[in-house]
């Protein structure tokens, strides 16, 4: 499944808007660039969350290694 389409435009007041579009191309949210770019940074990505794993599980094994 692709990744949704943004296609950028500007409201009456001058602030950027990104309207969303569905698989056939219709859209389906029109949402401000500031709401949807905070979206996006407070979501990890697949890279992000199993480097975070790692991280974690190699700070465990370190911690055990040390209590012994």
């Amino acid at each position: 499944m692709a990744k949704a389409k943004r296609t950028t435009h500007r409201s009456s007041a001058g602030k950027k808007l990104y309207a969303k579009r569905d698989n056939a191309g219709k859209f389906t949210d029109i949402q401000t660039y500031e709401r949807a770019h905070r979206a996006d940074l407070a979501k990890k990505s697949g890279a992000e969350k199993s480097t975070a794993a790692k991280k974690a599980a190699a700070k465990k094994a370190k911690k055990a290694v040390k209590k012994r």
